[in-house]
């Protein structure tokens, strides 16, 4: 399965953190509220203004601090992947975690501007800017994380290889 993204693009800059990404008080929400505060502090509203396949650019240390599921919630919000100079390393675990395609490239936060619009091919670790013509090439994942990716996460290549058995989501029992 090829992963290949062309849509409008989002910059922030270097140093975004979880906290940012997804404020504490939003990890006791339910998952599919946390989305909508993705940025609230920084960026009030932005979370709405997102259409399903965008690309989100970041500059160096995206998802540095804590290891909440910032990369789940910016899955559900509908973004198609993420882009950045560098990742922090626990975030970048939670995207394969989560099946949110990130991919490092040098170079690609100063080549785009908000609104651009960007072709990411993910195999090949590629961005291009469409409105200039660049290129840009980064580091592809491995094999093993690819897997994880197109199973749809860790838990779900688990599952499909043996090593767990399906589990059927139940809901929470309401509070008396």
């Amino acid at each position: 399965m090829s992963l290949i993204f062309r849509a409008r693009v989002w910059c922030v800059g270097d140093d975004i953190n979880t906290d940012l990404l997804m404020p504490i008080e939003v990890l006791p929400m339910a998952r599919m509220e946390r989305p909508k505060h993705i940025f609230r502090a920084n960026r009030p509203g932005w979370a709405q203004q997102v259409k399903p396949g965008d690309i989100l650019i970041g500059g160096k240390n995206f998802g540095m601090g804590s290891g909440r599921p910032a990369s789940q919630a910016m899955k559900d919000l509908g973004l198609s992947c993420v882009l950045a100079e560098s990742f922090n390393g626990l975030f970048m675990r939670n995207c394969v975690n989560f099946a949110l395609p990130a991919l490092k490239i040098p170079g690609v936060h100063a080549a785009f501007e908000e609104g651009d619009e960007a072709e990411v091919d993910f195999d090949a670790a590629t961005a291009k800017n469409l409105r200039t013509g660049s290129t840009l090439v980064g580091s592809p994942w491995p094999e093993m994380m690819r897997r994880c990716l197109h199973a749809g996460g860790l838990i779900q290549k688990l599952e499909a290889d043996g090593y767990l058995h399906p589990q059927v989501w139940q809901p929470p029992a309401e509070a008396a």
